[in-house]
């Protein structure tokens, strides 16, 4: 599997493969953390790909999965605020967000999740807490559930996770 940056040419694939996730989060118990607001929305993702932060995963030529990633300082302002828990340290760090696969190919999100943590050795990322699958692959990675953070775009707490080298 190869990594690269998203294009405007890989946008119709990837409103697919999110339409799957929608429906395999809503089969799996957890239709809550993208159903209702259609999430992600067509504009953002052309905002991430415009500025260069999103990543397709890519099998025998074909898109298989795709997600968000950006490395730096505070870059993520949701995480600024973390309740029954703590950072492990304030340093830079990368995020992940928007994480899917088409469910073709096994072991997309653990590559994805890999490849972002070997850009930076300081990861965070979270997940609605009816997430199952996303908390099962990330305790499997070596991330520890560090705390609860809120989003902008519902009301759902979100569980916390960071791994660093």
């Amino acid at each position: 599997m190869e990594i690269r940056k998203s294009t405007l040419a890989d946008l119709p694939r990837m409103l697919d493969i999110y339409a799957r996730a929608r429906r395999f989060m809503a089969d799996h118990g957890n239709p809550n953390q993208w159903g209702p607001t259609h999430w992600p929305p067509e504009a953002l993702l052309r905002r991430d790909i415009q500025q260069g932060d999103s990543y397709v995963c890519v099998h025998e030529g074909r898109v298989v999965g795709t997600f968000y990633y950006i490395y730096g300082k505070d870059v993520e302002p949701t995480y600024a605020h973390i309740t029954d828990g703590a950072w492990e340290d304030d340093s830079p760090y990368g995020v992940v967000h928007r994480i899917a696969a088409d469910g073709t190919v096994r072991g997309v999100g653990a590559h994805c999740i890999g490849w972002a943590f070997e850009q930076c050795g300081h990861l965070r990322i979270d997940t609605h807490g009816d997430n199952i699958v996303m908390q099962r692959l990330l305790q499997k990675l070596g991330f520890i559930h560090r705390g609860t953070i809120y989003v902008e775009e519902d009301d759902y707490p979100r569980l916390a996770y960071e791994k660093s080298k």
